[in-house]
């Protein structure tokens, strides 16, 4: 039987809860606390100012593997690294190897080297006419750099150069590509994307708000606190970065994030301040009971969202990390204004923020409606509606983690249009050379018809188009070029020797981990070390993938403490849970579908790539996740608060959601409108994170909440409420609860039949 709190409506209250009695704080001290926080915004403001440039750009590496000891060695002993600049040189006429053409390429690499924060560079012509670094027809050869310093410092530098050696002369026209150009120019557009979301965001919720509440100063009121966050978010990422590094996409996700909660946690108070108002209560009075109540819900609200996305931080990538930083961040900042700005606020402005008009709407709404529908035919409406969701999500079974290249930006861009020239005109790409470092074998005589052996092997598989080793190059298992006079300090010193192994596109694009597999293999029974662009990825995707279980695990067993504590069952967190990953199913069937498939690609104006880079969704899952289970919590509370009140379980599942599910709704719209901003953004990743947050906070707020939630309670029963003994009794003593709200008379429970 559930334990019902029958305490007479209006009797004393010995000791008020402490939500409670923060809000009679507020109430009574508005003025010192409104000053306090326009003095705490001022500071922000003045900290946020700053925050864009303190941010740094990343690279997909993961600290400590293999990949990146093997880049320290081979920078460090033999000043040869992983490159990540070039510099294509298209002859006007003729072919690279005519005279003119080529003493012109020497000039312009000569040139490249000389700019601040180059460390290294080599060219089709100084590599002994290297064939993976010229055109099939003649027409092109690159010229390749490696930067010297962190990623923020080297795109820092190249973007001081790189427009320079974009140029169209007599003999040659010459581009910039290459790993940094792209992502440097990735950066670009997400800060532009970041400006133009702005612009669109703030008056478009604006308008929303103002179509909620029919009142100017509350949707003014309402979206303040959004821009606190949004403030005050940056602010603390600028602080953060004096410790670690942030990545620039972290403001992205502040932005969109701190309008979103800040906005729902804001609608949640003052539309429980309104219902006080219109049960009768004074200000000071509806103040300290919305923020006893609705103040509770937004604080559980917040702790879910946090454990979702400080998982994060067990993943080691400081581009992931950020995402958390800027998470944890805008629920903090958000939570502080629903409960000390917006209460401060409430109190002065009084009844100007209630309805001009009295509510008529009565218990008997659309939502309370709906949900009875849905219980007395439990399994008619829910049947149907998880056969939609699951298919929804089918395409999820075809999910292929895959790497970022390119085609994460708009097909005009100049980067891109470099690569693609590349892919479409060379055989394969020097860029992305797998570096195998034999640690032992040094380059003397007695070990050259051994590394002539390796490197002839080494050529015999089938993705690889050419290795170059220090006793020349080669393909398809025979030498092709005799080695030239740099080769030796290039490729050897007193102790060991390494393997350049340029892999075709079909190799890299396919199945690079089975191509770094037989490279391993071939290249010995002794230890061997990888390195190079395509093993520094494949380092990445794997210890970010091998972590997956374990992010995810822990945020479904905390988030399970967290609602168990709130309600003190055991099936809603567990339905929760369920319904939940329900969700976030459908919103990765959307990516595969869209992303992955290349569905609506013309529409939305990308290229598929035939995989999903695995650190977006991640993130998306994280930040979903909580975000679903914001609503959860929204919703369970006022299911609760009326279970406690009545004992009936159907009833307070209509009367719950009839009082959260236009909230909800409300809500749902204004989050997934500022996610929406980033659908039309140029950059892949940030239109995945758009459009995939619009899918799942929609699908949440609709089937999910709508139908499938009263569905499974009213199936459920009784059992809703259900705990085993000895966890009733840990929830009697750890549980964090407050009393039910003291009802006036005029809000007398409603009865329901949908129990029958």
């Amino acid at each position: 039987m559930p334990t019902t709190r029958q305490s007479t409506a209006g009797s004393p209250e010995e000791s008020p809860p402490a939500l409670r009695r923060w809000g009679r704080l507020t109430a009574a001290r508005s003025r010192p606390v409104i000053w306090a926080c326009v003095v705490l915004t001022v500071l922000g403001l003045a900290l946020a100012a700053g925050a864009m440039d303190r941010l740094v750009l990343s690279r997909f590496e993961s600290p400590g593997s293999e990949s990146l000891s093997t880049r320290a060695v081979l920078e460090r002993e033999f000043k040869e690294g992983t490159p990540s600049v070039l510099l294509m040189v298209t002859a006007k006429q003729g072919t690279v190897d005519d005279t003119a053409v080529a003493a012109e390429g020497r000039r312009l690499e000569k040139e490249l080297a000389g700019q601040d924060g180059v460390a290294e560079v080599a060219s089709y012509w100084s590599r002994g006419k290297s064939p993976a670094m010229r055109a099939t027809d003649g027409k092109q050869a690159l010229i390749i750099a490696r930067m010297a310093g962190s990623v923020t410092e080297a795109r820092t530098k190249l973007g001081e150069f790189s427009p320079d050696f974009s140029r169209d002369e007599r003999l040659v026209k010459v581009r910039v590509g290459g790993g940094d150009e792209v992502f440097r120019q990735v950066s670009e557009q997400s800060r532009q994307d970041f400006l133009r979301a702005e612009m669109i965001v703030f008056p478009l919720v604006l308008l929303l708000l103002f179509a909620i509440y029919r009142r100017f100063s509350a949707a003014a009121l309402t979206l303040g606190m959004g821009l606190f966050s949004v403030i005050t978010t940056l602010a603390l990422l600028r602080i953060v970065t004096y410790a670690t590094d942030v990545s620039t996409f972290a403001a992205n996700l502040a932005l969109v994030m701190g309008i979103g909660l800040g906005v729902d946690y804001s609608l949640f108070v003052i539309n429980r301040f309104r219902e006080e108002l219109r049960s009768g209560r004074s200000v000071p009075e509806a103040v300290e009971h919305a923020v006893g109540s609705a103040g509770r819900t937004v604080t559980f609200s917040g702790l879910t969202v946090i454990v979702s996305l400080a998982c994060l931080l067990l993943l080691p990538f400081p581009f992931l990390r950020s995402f958390a930083y800027a998470g944890i961040g805008t629920v903090l900042t958000s939570v502080f204004a629903a409960l000390v700005i917006l209460p401060a606020a409430l109190a002065k402005l009084g009844v100007r923020v209630a309805r001009k008009k009295a509510d008529s709407r009565a218990q008997n709404g659309w939502w309370h409606r709906t949900a009875l529908r849905m219980m007395r035919r439990p399994l008619l409406y829910g049947i149907p509606a998880l056969v939609v969701l699951l298919g929804l999500a089918t395409p999820t079974l075809g999910l292929t983690f895959g790497v970022p290249d390119e085609r994460v930006l708009p097909k005009d861009v100049s980067s891109r249009v470099v690569q693609q020239e590349i892919r479409d005109h060379f055989a394969a790409e020097e860029m992305d050379a797998i570096q195998v470092l034999r640690p032992g074998q040094a380059g003397t005589p007695a070990n050259r018809a051994s590394i002539d052996a390796t490197a002839a092997e080494l050529s015999r598989i089938p993705e690889i188009h050419q290795v170059d080793a220090l006793t020349g190059s080669y393909a398809g298992g025979k030498r092709v070029s005799e080695p030239d006079s740099a080769s030796a300090d290039r490729f050897t010193n007193d102790k060991d020797t390494w393997y350049s192994v340029v892999a075709t596109h079909r190799g890299l694009d396919q199945d690079i981990d089975r191509v770094l597999s037989d490279v391993r293999a071939t290249a010995g029974s002794e230890p061997v070390r990888i390195g190079g662009y395509p093993a520094e990825l494949s380092d990445f995707r794997t210890e970010l993938v091998d972590r997956l279980p374990l992010v995810f695990g822990l945020i479904l067993v905390v988030t399970f403490i967290i609602l168990f504590l709130m309600t003190g069952s055991v099936l809603l967190p567990a339905k929760a849970m369920v319904l939940n990953s329900l969700s976030m199913a459908v919103m990765f069937g959307a990516l595969v579908w869209i992303f992955q498939d290349g569905h609506l690609s013309g529409l939305l104006g990308f290229t598929p790539s035939g995989t999903i880079e695995p650190s977006i969704p991640i993130l998306m899952f994280c930040t979903a996740f909580g975000l679903s289970m914001d609503y959860e919590v929204f919703m369970l509370s006022r299911i609760k608060e009326e279970y406690d009140r009545t004992g009936d379980n159907a009833g307070a599942v209509a009367v719950g959601l009839e009082r959260s599910g236009p909230l909800i709704t409300s809500a749902a719209v204004i989050l997934a409108a500022s996610f929406a901003t980033y659908a039309s953004s140029g950059i892949v990743f940030l239109k995945m994170l758009g459009i995939g947050m619009v899918v799942v906070i929609l699908i949440d707020a609709t089937l999910i909440r709508a139908v499938l939630v009263p569905v499974f309670m009213r199936l459920a029963g009784k059992a809703n409420w259900w705990a085993p003994a000895p966890l009733r009794a840990v929830h009697e003593h750890f549980g964090i609860s407050e009393s039910a709200p003291s009802a006036p008379a005029a809000r007398q429970p409603v009865g329901t039949s949908a129990d029958a």
